[in-house]
């Protein structure tokens, strides 16, 4: 008898519908699995004969075939296990197959025929609602997860058992609902405040400005300056995630297995702050399977790299194009993916090998090893940074004061008043959330400049040798300050704020 169950795949982070097609023939008892399976997919034919068995099903003593269809499509993972025991239980007509046909299936069994959560399930998810499928069922622990996804049942069970009765319509389950406004409401609080910070009121402003256009920056500072103390109470300003936003972000995660277990999604912006002993697929992505990276894990988030010249030098340059094109193409020569790696990236340095140049301690530090030490990082890289800031050591009478400095939420609330704006600006028709996502059309027609505007930044991209693409970070920048004042145009002064931002410390 032939039964075939509907199951899916992530390549990427994008998921795929595949045939699970099971025929059970007279002959020797063997059980082989077709249809280019990874490992996971081919030892899942020892859980799946383990978990009939123990679960009080008899198992057919003969020769099984599984097909994967399509079959140049790899299969990776072990969420076939419950699509493939479905089908040799369906083939023994245990199982409603019209009530099969409109279900999608994903789950990993236990040997005692328990699930087991699976990743991915979200991206599946939007797979099958795209496909039309009534149903999905998944393990209990993945309900939620799937559950974000409007216009499909999600059906949650616990058991192999279990899926079999519901299945079979022996027994009914309620889909799991869920209030996408709710997930919102329950996100927690940020750990770190700015009102903790002493001093450094120019740095504070340009995270703010940051935060509200979504700019890359670079401190640079002698150690405990608090560039890291900084960096990290970046998240509490930024604006809030959209659903939108939400849903790309929890793709990923889904993917990664990352979803943490009282979450069905990601509701705030992800803070990434990899080593940097990190290798480049790590932080790019990659592998045998490609996977994502830290780049692709901070994906509407912020990505952190303190102490950035100490990463090596491939790790760096791999970051120019996802921070170019916000997305990063592994390519193999089967296949190529492209993952998502949309981020702000927030990275510190010391301004000289021994940290202390432009302090009140003495530099020992030679204009050699200086230079060899700035040159780890590249001309390209630097110019794709936004804005270059100098944070210098907190003086002691700031440090002592007891007075509390702005809190998140008071810079967090003009920051999401820019933020605001520049939604209106842009429509829901765009995939544009960010002044720093601007295009050269986008520039032209919503950063436009007086005479006088026009004449101070030639003047300034001549005196300090920029770029044409500095030339247009310059104007985005811009554009953001004005955002922050609420102004329409882009004043002069708005302008010189943005071009003080550009140049490196100390170069």
């Amino acid at each position: 008898m032939l039964a075939k169950v509907i199951s899916g795949t992530v390549l990427g982070v994008d998921g795929h519908l595949v045939d699970v097609e099971v025929d059970i023939a007279m002959g020797l008892p063997t059980f082989t699995i077709v249809g280019l399976a990874e490992g996971a997919v081919r030892e899942s034919k020892d859980r799946v004969k383990a978990a009939i068995k123990n679960c009080g099903y008899d198992f057919p003593n003969r020769r099984i075939t599984v097909n994967l269809a399509p079959a140049d499509l790899k299969k990776s993972g072990s969420g076939f296990d419950l699509p493939i025991a479905l089908g040799i239980l369906a083939s023994a007509g245990l199982i409603n197959p019209e009530i099969l046909a409109r279900t999608c299936v994903t789950g990993e069994l236990s040997l005692d025929g328990s699930l087991r959560p699976t990743p991915g399930i979200l991206p599946i998810a939007l797979t099958a609602r795209n496909a039309g499928f009534a149903n999905y069922l998944v393990p209990e622990a993945n309900g939620a997860e799937g559950s974000v996804v409007d216009g499909i049942n999600t059906l949650s069970v616990a058991t192999l058992p279990e899926a079999v009765e519901l299945l079979a319509g022996t027994k009914e389950l309620s889909p799991i609902s869920i209030c996408h406004a709710d997930l919102f409401r329950q996100s927690e609080a940020p750990e770190n405040d700015f009102s903790e910070v002493k001093g450094h009121a120019h740095v504070k402003r340009a995270l703010e400005v940051a935060a509200a256009g979504r700019h890359n920056i670079l401190l640079s500072g002698p150690p405990g300056s608090g560039k890291t103390m900084l960096a990290r109470r970046l998240p509490s300003i930024l604006p809030d995630l959209s659903f939108a936003e939400a849903l790309e972000t929890t793709k990923i995660y889904s993917t990664m297995g990352l979803i943490p277990k009282e979450k069905s999604l990601i509701t705030t912006r992800p803070f990434r702050s990899p080593h940097h002993t990190i290798s480049d697929a790590g932080m790019i992505g990659g592998g045998q399977i490609p996977r994502p990276g830290e780049v692709s894990l901070a994906h509407n988030g912020v990505l952190f790299l303190d102490e950035l010249p100490e990463f090596k030098r491939n790790v760096l340059e791999v970051l120019r194009q996802p921070l170019e094109d916000g997305q990063v193409t592994i390519a193999r020569a089967s296949q190529s993916l492209r993952f998502p790696a949309d981020f702000m990236l927030v990275s510190a340095m010391n301004p000289c090998p021994c940290s202390f140049l432009g302090s009140d301690k003495e530099c020992l530090c030679t204009p050699p090893q200086i230079q060899r030490y700035r040159s780890r990082l590249s001309g390209p890289l630097l110019d794709r940074i936004d804005i270059h800031l100098e944070v210098p050591a907190v003086k002691i009478e700031e440090l002592t004061t007891t007075q509390a400095g702005e809190t998140s939420a008071a810079i967090k609330a003009r920051v999401s008043k820019a933020h605001t704006i520049q939604q209106e600006r842009f429509g829901d028709k765009t995939a544009i959330y960010f002044n720093s996502q601007m295009g050269a059309k986008d520039l032209k027609r919503h950063c436009s400049l007086d005479p006088h505007g026009q004449e101070l930044l030639v003047q300034a991209t001549t005196r300090l040798g920029l770029s044409a693409r500095a030339y247009h970070r310059i104007l985005k920048i811009a554009r953001t300050i004005a955002d922050l004042e609420a102004s329409t145009n882009i004043q002069a002064s708005h302008l010189a704020e943005a071009i003080q931002y550009r140049r490196l410390p100390n170069q």
